[in-house]
């Protein structure tokens, strides 16, 4: 069987397109189970970089598809994943993204998905970021943002990019990824808040870890937090605001985007999660504008009455 395995990964490096495309749907096939998954990181060293090379052919086609997959499940494990990550693999993840998912968008899904896995270790998220280089650094994810921005779908089965929620919340999670996020002259976290419109809860999710983790920055970037408070407190507030539409009196307080939100019937959020993460998000940008100024503690203060209202209703 050993052999016959190292034959097949052989096979994946072949000169013809046939035997190539053979070769990855059985590696493939192979990854969907624990046993074939152990067999293939024992031959890592091998394994992960034809199936690079097979993801990068520009005539991979069917067979790029099948590449993407195996790397997807091989890369849950995060020694492999953070292996990938030294052979190039985000760098070849956005590039074959960018040149070939408009045309295969099954493969697109797959890269978006690799991307997940391959940000859950620290060196995917830095070669996601482009640490280190001033020239280019913010701009896969910026390219990122811009489909994810771009690609909302009422179907999930059809939105190719909802998966990209995961990644944003994973980059967020390190002051890098969070600085770049909130760089006002990018305007990304602006554009990602847009989403939290969408009928998709995954989309939903990942917005709202990622308003979240960027608020772990507030003690320094509250002002670039408060530039887009047009759209940020209506995220924020809305998850925790429930069904009721809110008398005149308690809508004079608010801003007017949010008095505007809550004047009329809206659906409840029922994700525990987001409202949660809402919550948290809130809690350190409030506190963070009662510590700035005596205006700051005011409006920080008609804020928690708002938060405090809404959660007993």
């Amino acid at each position: 069987m050993a052999d016959e395995l190292d034959e097949l990964i052989d096979f994946l490096s072949n000169s013809s397109p046939q035997v190539r495309g053979a070769a990855a749907d059985i590696v493939r096939g192979l990854t969907g189970d624990s046993d074939g998954l152990r067999s293939l990181a024992a031959r890592a060293d091998r394994a992960l970089p034809a199936l690079l090379r097979l993801l990068a052919s520009v005539g991979g086609g069917g067979a790029g598809e099948a590449a993407a997959d195996s790397l997807v499940n091989l890369s849950q494990d995060g020694d492999l994943a953070a292996r990938l990550v030294v052979l190039g693999a985000v760098a070849a993840a956005m590039d074959v993204m960018v040149k070939r998912g408009g045309e295969q968008p099954k493969l697109a899904r797959s890269l978006v998905m690799l991307l997940v896995n391959l940000t859950q270790v620290e060196s995917g998220i830095s070669a996601l970021l482009q640490v280190g280089d001033e020239k280019v650094q913010g701009l896969y994810v910026a390219k990122l943002v811009r489909s994810f921005c771009r690609s909302s779908c009422d179907s999930e089965d059809e939105d190719i990019f909802e998966h990209i929620a995961s990644i944003l919340v994973n980059i967020s999670k390190v002051e890098a990824g969070r600085r770049i996020l909130m760089e006002p002259k990018r305007g990304l976290l602006k554009q990602i808040i847009g989403q939290f419109d969408s009928t998709n809860q995954l989309r939903k999710k990942g917005v709202a870890g990622t308003i979240r983790n960027c608020c772990f920055e507030a003690d320094t970037q509250i002002q670039n937090l408060l530039s887009i408070a047009e759209y940020l407190w209506p995220a924020l507030l809305l998850p925790v605001a429930g069904k009721k539409i809110y008398s005149e009196e308690d809508r004079s307080k608010m801003p007017p985007e949010l008095a505007n939100a809550l004047s009329h019937e809206r659906e409840a959020v029922d994700d525990s999660e987001i409202r949660e993460r809402a919550l948290e998000a809130i809690y350190m940008i409030v506190m963070q504008m009662m510590d700035e100024r005596p205006f700051g503690q005011s409006m920080g203060h008609g804020y928690c009455r708002l938060v405090m209202k809404t959660k007993r209703t």
